[in-house]
């Protein structure tokens, strides 16, 4: 099968490029996804908040799921669920394995936007007993919203971002008493008002400064053990289930497999700010580039890529331009995009990047081989929260020198 290009993936940033595509006047957009219906994470994400960015209304999470899904039919992009690409080639071939059996796909361009996944327990290294109620967000709003399952009984929370107090609301409705959400750091990465909320309508306490440091029970969890992480007190708190949240990672595999420059930081592909890999026609998008942004940020990513895409099928040759990367120093874990390839400005027109610690004030330094490119205004810095760099400088960058790198300070 011979196509214009292949999406790899139809959650919102998928799904949004080839609506997009098609609007551009591409040909052939197939889009293949190994779940079983169209929509990514929002289908089993059912609080309100979904489409004001990239749609400009208010939806729940699987309305804005089948919004998008059917906005790529109508389009005309090919939509195939239950689909798995297990191959891609730098020739832009690709193998997919369905029901249908094995079929292969040459692509002019290809775009992976497979999102990404929160770290499970094993990951992560928790020691103890691996009994029944041990799971991670994504599981517990996939057997909670498409399952229907109660989840009776005590639980806690792993986390303290965003996404630790979605987990709450969940195990809410599902009948669950909430503990505690649990967090290393001295202080929750969420906003005040969600952590407001949690506490007045559930009373939900957050413990700071503490860690889950093992899981205890043989076929059912009887609980966790939690230390201090300052004295390393531990004490025992009984529960029927534990949700481990956030610690994303990009869903890397096939760009692994098939040979793609992975970033260190981001660990996902190395993307350019057309949101292009290390391959030539190849472009990656959305949460793989960028764990864990929102489903809006992530659709606005999968948009730009796809103009690049267009761009891309009409231009007659490779220009060759030099790609100079960009690299960030402690505190910060990574940026992205993480390379520049030309002037052409990053999806938003901004760089979003991440911190390992909190830092009340500090400036964002761009410099290349000594060069100060741009100062950023004074930042918060909050672990889990993105951090965003405006892209004016991009035309200070000499594709000859060495690496661009930013750091921070006081």
């Amino acid at each position: 099968m011979n196509v214009d290009v292949l999406v790899v993936g139809a959650g919102p940033a998928g799904l949004s490029a080839a609506v997009e595509l098609r609007r551009l006047g591409v040909g052939t957009v197939l889009v293949a996804d190994r779940e079983a219906s169209a929509g990514g994470v929002p289908r089993h994400s059912w609080h309100t908040g979904y489409g004001l960015r990239d749609l400009r209304r208010i939806m729940t999470g699987p309305a804005y799921a089948r919004a998008l899904a059917d906005a790529a039919v109508s389009a005309g992009a090919e939509v195939l669920v239950g689909t798995t690409v297990t191959g891609l080639s730098c020739g832009r071939c690709a193998q997919l394995t369905s029901v249908r059996g094995i079929e292969t796909v040459q692509a002019r361009a290809v775009l992976l936007a497979t999102g990404c996944r929160e770290r499970p327990r094993a990951a992560r290294l928790v020691p103890g007993d691996r009994p029944a109620g041990v799971m991670t967000t994504g599981e517990l709003q996939q057997r909670v919203y498409l399952g229907g399952e109660r989840l009776a009984g005590a639980a806690v929370v792993v986390g303290a971002e965003h996404v630790s107090f979605s987990a709450a609301t969940t195990l809410a409705h599902a009948g669950a008493r909430v503990v505690a959400l649990v967090t290393e750091f001295g202080r929750q990465q969420s906003y005040f008002a969600f952590r407001l909320g949690a506490a007045l309508r559930w009373r939900v306490p957050v413990w700071t400064g503490c860690m889950v440091s093992r899981i205890v029970g043989h076929d059912e969890l009887s609980g966790v053990e939690v230390t201090s992480v300052g004295s390393g007190r531990v004490r025992f708190v009984p529960c029927s289930t534990v949700v481990f949240t956030a610690d994303w990672i990009p869903d890397h595999e096939l760009a692994r497999a098939a040979g793609l420059e992975i970033d260190a930081g981001t660990r996902g592909p190395v993307v350019d700010t057309a949101l292009e890999t290390s391959w030539a026609g190849v472009f990656a998008a959305g949460n793989l580039v960028h764990a864990a942004e929102t489903a809006g940020i992530a659709a606005l990513s999968g948009r730009h890529a796809a103009r690049s895409i267009a761009a891309a099928l009409g231009t007659v040759a490779d220009t060759g331009v030099a790609r100079v990367p960009v690299r960030v120093e402690a505190p910060l874990r990574w940026i992205s995009p993480n390379a520049v390839g030309s002037a052409a400005a990053p999806p938003l027109g901004r760089f979003v990047l991440r911190s390992g610690e909190f830092r009340r004030l500090a400036r964002l330094e761009v410099r290349q081989d000594g060069r100060l490119l741009a100062r950023s205004r004074p930042l918060r810095l909050i672990p889990g929260r993105p951090v965003h760099l405006d892209a004016a400088w991009l035309a200070q960058v000499d594709p000859n020198s060495g690496p661009v790198r930013v750091a921070t300070r006081s």
